[in-house]
């Protein structure tokens, strides 16, 4: 009775599945593009900066030190 009663829902749903009308057509509006005829460039100044870089030993040497803070959760409390 138990395979019986399987067999029929398995072919139930496999007619349900056949039986979707998966024929939607999909349309696509069509994109008007142009083209470019002119361009514009701006001057750009370059003035001379002075800029100090920091060097590390280790990579990421100013990640792990603002990721080790302490909060007062951290603190060991007294019994």
């Amino acid at each position: 009775m138990k395979t019986i009663a399987t067999l029929i829902f398995v072919l139930f749903i496999g007619v349900n599945a056949q039986a979707q009308n998966a024929t939607d057509d999909v349309k696509v509006d069509a994109v008007e593009m142009t083209i470019a005829t002119e361009s514009s460039f701006e001057a750009v100044t370059l003035e001379p900066a002075t800029e100090v870089a920091r060097l590390y030993k280790r990579t990421n040497t100013r990640v792990t030190k603002e990721l080790t803070f302490f909060t007062k959760a951290d603190r060991a409390k007294m019994a």
